[in-house]
């Protein structure tokens, strides 16, 4: 894949200093603390799982993971001790709150998958020719629209399960002393960032440049010989296999997805938080979909080593990570067609 060389530092960026992370930084403090009140207000300590309570929790999370990534990306121009002293901190408090919504996420996508699989009359792949590696018919059709109620249910239990411990862990964070460590210094940040006495005078786009430069190298190492497979039967094999952990061939994926969040966020810090590249977002939304299939194909693959399951139960979750293993393999082409529509557009 053509390597494009991201440039945020395009002549509309204008010559951003210290001063625009200092007023990025504070607009985003006082999202937190405006999106903490509102949870708060919405009884989310009794439990509530209100749309209220969960679009407050989700502006807590975006705020922290703005204010965590910034903190990265333009560190040089930060107080050293406060800025590695808050980030971890809010990469836990981003992490924890996502955990109820990953899980919720992940078991309506696997339910939908399941019904999808075991429902339709005719599958995609057999109208399209897409051959037999995706077709399901005859007995196996029968054996997995058998295995599919109960696989579903184990889901089901599973998931149900991870999302309530998840939720009760959110509340403890949420009423911890840590959490209220990291609430007193964003209330401080809100007012004042502690920046170095150089950086009011220091331009922002090196910085930025750079991180644009790490995304670009590892779009650039990505394992396209393996990955790029239309059918990755090793995927499939490691999955199924008695080790839990993720598949390897996912890692440098992630470590994207996460890359190209940093850069976006270091555009909105130089374009004072205008529209979005939509280019961006396209390939963020590519990335977004390979975490959730791959997480929900792990979470597949640890729901059918669950013991003494049913063979119908078994066979339906093994068709299940398949399932998620090739909608894997589509995100990763669709993030390939919006980085290569980049590399095209820019100048």
């Amino acid at each position: 894949m053509a390597q494009q060389h991201l440039d945020p530092t395009d002549p509309a960026a204008g010559d951003a200093t210290g001063d625009a992370l200092a007023g990025y930084l504070r607009a985003r403090a006082t999202e937190f603390l405006r999106a903490l009140r509102l949870h708060r207000e919405s009884g989310a300590g009794a439990g509530n799982g209100s749309e209220e309570t969960v679009d407050a929790a989700r502006a807590l999370r975006r705020s922290a993971r703005r204010i965590s990534g910034s903190l990265h990306t333009f560190r040089p121009l930060l107080d050293a001790d406060w800025s590695e002293a808050i980030r971890p901190e809010l990469a836990w408090l981003s992490g924890t709150l996502a955990m109820e919504h990953a899980c919720a996420a992940r078991l309506e996508r696997l339910l939908l998958a399941l019904h999808r699989l075991s429902g339709a009359p005719v599958l995609p792949a057999q109208s399209t020719g897409a051959g037999p590696r995706h077709a399901v018919a005859g007995a196996e059709r029968a054996s997995l629209t058998v295995g599919a109620a109960k696989a579903g249910a184990l889901l089901d239990r599973q998931l149900t399960l991870a999302r309530t411990r998840a939720h009760s862990t959110a509340l403890q964070a949420l009423g911890s002393s840590r959490f209220h460590a990291v609430a007193d210094g964003i209330a401080v940040l809100a007012s004042e960032v502690p920046l170095v006495p150089a950086a009011a005078g220091t331009g922002l786009r090196p910085l930025a440049a750079a991180a644009g430069e790490r995304l670009d190298d590892a779009v650039t190492a990505l394992p396209l010989v393996t990955a790029g497979h239309p059918y990755n039967a090793e995927a499939l094999i490691h999955g199924l296999s008695p080790d839990p952990s993720p598949h390897p061939q996912d890692a440098p994926w992630h470590q994207v997805r996460l890359l190209l969040r940093l850069h976006r966020y270091a555009r909105e810090v130089l374009h004072g938080g205008g529209p979005p590249d939509v280019r961006l977002l396209g390939a963020g939304r590519a990335l977004d979909r390979h975490r959730d299939a791959s997480e929900a194909a792990t979470a597949a693959a640890q729901a059918a080593r669950t013991p003494r399951i049913a063979p119908a139960t078994a066979y339906a979750l093994g068709v299940l990570h398949a399932d998620q293993r090739h909608e894997v393999e589509a995100a990763r082409f669709a993030f390939q067609q919006s980085w290569q529509q980049q590399t095209v557009g820019t100048p």
